[in-house]
Formats: C-alpha cells, structure tokens, sequence
C-alpha cells in the first residue's frame, strides 16, 4: 500500500474517530476541524518520503493535538494571560477523550460526536448535514444532492452551522439521558442519509460504498444498543433489507438493476433479521418512523418476491401512495411512479412524474426514470432526449455507464460541439 493510499484509507475510516476525540478534549470546533485537516497535509508531506507509520491514525491524532495546543498558546499569549488550556490539555492529552460523567451513556466515538452535532440549537437538517461532513466524510456535492439542493447551497449551511457553534459557544458535550430522546431522530436522519449516501452514491467510481453503508447500520445498532426506539428499529430493518441486496447490484463493475439481479445472491439472514425487526414496529404516529417503517414495507415486498414477475407491484404503489402522504417529496414521487408503471403502463408512471423539473433540477435520476418510461411508452425520440439530460447531469461513473449503454440502444443522439 502507497503512501497516498495509506493516507486515504486513514481519513476514511478514522475521520470521525479523531474528530471526536479532540473535540472531546479541546471542546473547539474551530481549532479541532483545522488541526485535524492540517495533520492531512503535513501527512501527505511526510509519509511518502519516511515511510507509512506503524499507527496511521495515532500519527494524525498526535500530530492534530499538536497544532491545537500551538493555537492555544498563540492565543493565550496574545490574550496576555496564563495558558490555562494549555496545561489543562497537557493533563489530558494521553486520556481517550472521554467525559467521566457521560462515558457510561455513551461510549462509541462515532455516536458521540453525531449526538454532539445533533444540539438542539442547530435545526436537524444543519445538524445532520455537518454530521455528514464532519463525521462520515460525505463530500459536500453529495451531501447537496441527498438535500435535492445546489452544492454552494449546501456549502453554505454547512458553513453557517460551523459559525453557529462557535460563536454562540454550543458546547459540543454528551447530553444526559434526559436529553438523550430529542435528538434521537435527528440521529436516526443522519444515519439513513449516511446509508443513502453508500448504496446510491451521487459521485464517483463506485456505484456502492459498502462501508458507509455498513458504518450507517452499524451506527443505528449501537443507538439502539443505548435506547430502544420504534424509529431506529424501523430505520434497522430498511436498511438491512436494503443492504442485502449488495451483492447483485453490480456485476464486472456495471450497474444490475433490480429486475436483473441474481436474487439468489441476496442475504437471507439480513432479510430475515429486517422482517424479525420490522414486525416489532407499530403503525406510528409521527412522520419519521412511519416513513421508515412504510419504505421497510416496501423493501419486504421486493425480499419476499422469488422472481420479479411475481412482485405485487399494486400493493407497493398503493404503500408509495401511502408513504407520499406522510412524507411527500420529488423522490418519493419518482419511486412510486415507477412502482405505478409496473403496476397500471408506463403513461400513468409518466403522469405522476409531471411539474418535479422544478423541485429537482440538477438530479439525473428524474430524466432517467423519465427516459426508461418513455420507451416503454414507444416514444423513443422522447426517450433519447430524458437519457442526454440524465447523462449530463449524472456524476457517478457507474450510473453513467449505464445510462450511456441505455442511450446507444435509441441510435444517434444529437450532435454536440467537442
């Protein structure tokens, strides 16, 4: 393994680790995120010439504290007083960062700094957008198109969530199992966008990001591990259906799309756990989980089909209909249309999808949904058009790969300037 890739490897699985273990010691957001991305650089300086550390993520993490305590004293000097944060560091600078009071409540790093962001001072977007950022390492434009929002958009809110918590000195503390229940959704949003994040990634060369994804559940069972909620159960058994279906949704690389998977290949034990979990959730009364448990619903319906001829597409589009009321939104929209071509021809999918240009304009999945419904539909000049847009927005190389491949059966598309 290459410097480079060592290197790499390090800030994708322990980003969020280091991140709040100086957060936890040093309770300043605006030094921590600095240091730590400083400790990258000087990394990327180092390694290649001296050789990998034995200790990756020690070496950042020393190299991080290093440079918040050299901010420290700069500012303590400037402030003409005695470095009392300085020494109060050093005391601590061998401890895991763990607080004496909460450490029994919570002790998972990566749980701890996504309840730390989800402060009820920031709203749960701004909370789970910079969890994201922060903790997971989802880029910004990914983050923008899970929010279905322009990337500067997303750029700027994460940044203003920043200035919040530190001008306004939100403490980035563990809160207290009083607490704890309020920001148990936000949580919950955070990990099923992390989730989302892995199994469709928006950018990229991977179409899948098994770890996210898997760092996502993972997330969700060590918050129920802490608190048993209807939401994370739910959100537990979606995802798991989800997830099983990882192994055939690519095949040398392409894209396989779900009535092409090889669904011999699907996981039986994660599909029987989801169905054990998801009969223990109730019809619920507030949105979240009853999005969660009704999308559970419907991965149910694809698990328990042997072949996709015999999926009850009228059952899932009547759930879609269903699930549109509780949590409506362009993406539910498409996903039902879809299940309402199958079920009803693929002009009553192409009228649901009407006026959503609006509310999406910069996401590649409408004109493909679009595109593939127009050919069912026997326009294929229409079609052709959908797939150029879709192929001109669409920032993941598998997807891509796959919409050009659709693209090529319709014959020449029209002629653009090199």
């Amino acid at each position: 393994m290459t410097a480079d890739e060592a290197l790499a490897r390090a800030v994708r699985e322990e980003w969020g680790r280091l991140l709040a273990l100086l957060l936890a010691q040093f309770r300043r957001l605006d030094l921590v995120e600095d240091a730590l991305a400083e400790a990258v650089e000087a990394a990327a300086r180092h390694w290649a010439p001296e050789g990998v550390p034995a200790n990756p993520s020690a070496w950042l993490l020393t190299a991080a504290r290093r440079r918040v305590l050299d901010r420290l004293r700069a500012e303590a000097m400037a402030a003409r007083r005695r470095p009392l944060l300085v020494v109060e560091a050093h005391g601590r600078a061998g401890s895991t960062g763990r607080r004496a009071d909460t450490g029994d409540l919570v002790d998972d790093d990566l749980l701890r700094l996504v309840l730390m962001c989800a402060h009820p001072a920031l709203s749960p977007e701004s909370a789970s957008a910079l969890s994201l950022r922060l903790v997971l390492g989802v880029s910004t434009g990914d983050i923008a198109r899970l929010f279905l929002v322009s990337e500067p958009t997303m750029a700027a809110r994460i940044t203003r969530a920043k200035r919040k918590i530190v001008a306004a000195g939100i403490p980035f503390g563990i809160p207290g199992a009083a607490e704890l229940p309020q920001r148990l959704t936000t949580v919950a949003q955070t990990a099923y966008l992390a989730f989302t994040a892995g199994y469709a990634a928006a950018s990229g060369p991977d179409l899948l990001r098994v770890e996210l994804a898997g760092e996502a559940i993972r997330l969700v069972r060590v918050t129920l591990a802490l608190r048993d909620e209807p939401v994370l159960r739910a959100l537990l058994a979606l995802m798991l259906l989800q997830h099983s279906r990882r192994d055939a949704r690519t095949d040398a690389g392409g894209l396989v799309l779900l009535p092409d998977q090889d669904r011999s290949r699907w996981r039986r034990d994660e599909i029987e756990e989801a169905r054990r979990v998801l009969a223990t959730v109730p019809e619920a009364t507030d949105a979240v989980t009853e999005s969660f448990r009704l999308q559970g619903l419907i991965a149910a319906e694809h698990a328990g089909a042997a072949d996709p001829s015999v999926t009850r597409w009228g059952r899932i589009a009547g759930l879609y209909a269903t699930l549109e009321s509780v949590a409506p939104g362009p993406v539910v929209r498409m996903a039902r249309a879809v299940a309402v071509a199958e079920a009803e021809g693929p002009r009553a999918g192409l009228a649901l999808l009407e006026g959503l240009e609006r509310l999406v304009p910069e996401n590649h999945r409408l004109p493909a949904v679009r595109a593939e419904l127009l050919v069912r539909a026997g326009e294929p000049e229409a079609a052709g058009a959908a797939y150029d847009e879709a192929i001109l927005l669409c920032r993941n190389e598998v997807e891509l790969a796959h919409l050009r491949e659709r693209r090529s059966r319709l014959g020449p598309g029209p002629t653009r300037p090199a």
